[in-house]
């Protein structure tokens, strides 16, 4: 079964800034927890739907296919939460690459890097743009900031 192992990270806006051509990603969910999560994304020039079982820790199964980007399109109005726009930019750090994730619309100003692991005991270099590790805070999902945007959190942006 494929496993995701993913960890969070919030990024210093100060420290780190685009230094690459990035994607631009529009995604929304079709099932949300709990239950699977059922997410449709196009990215780029392609379009994909994701099926991500229920988290133990920071690892979880997860299924993704390439599907038609105009079937994506009719899909984004059969989601069941608000479209979650970014731009992913991939960054090499010593043999590492990072997805850092730069959202727009309703989510503008929260700025995130993923790495992905072989296992969860693996060791990683941290780059010096990190902040906070979010892998545990659930409002760092983006099934979470489809249903409470980051604009809306008020005084608990942090």
């Amino acid at each position: 079964m494929p496993l995701e192992i993913e960890r969070k990270f919030l990024v210093n806006k100060n420290k780190w800034s685009p230094n690459c051509q990035g994607t631009k990603i529009v995604q929304a969910y079709l099932g949300l927890a709990p239950y699977p999560i059922v997410r449709i994304r196009i990215a780029g020039e392609k379009a994909f739907l994701t099926i991500k079982g229920r988290s133990e820790s920071f690892a979880r199964p997860e299924f993704e296919y390439e599907i038609p980007v105009e079937d994506t399109q009719d899909m984004l109005n059969l989601a069941i939460s608000n479209p979650v726009e970014k731009m992913r930019y991939e960054i090499q750090h010593e043999s590492f690459t990072w997805e850092v994730d730069v959202f727009s619309g309703k989510n503008s100003g929260l700025v995130m890097a993923e790495i992905e692991l072989d296992s969860e005991s693996q060791d990683f270099p941290l780059p010096d743009w990190l902040m906070d590790e979010v892998t545990y805070d659930g409002r760092y999902y983006n099934s979470y900031l489809s249903l409470y945007p980051f604009q809306e959190w008020g005084n608990d942006i942090p």
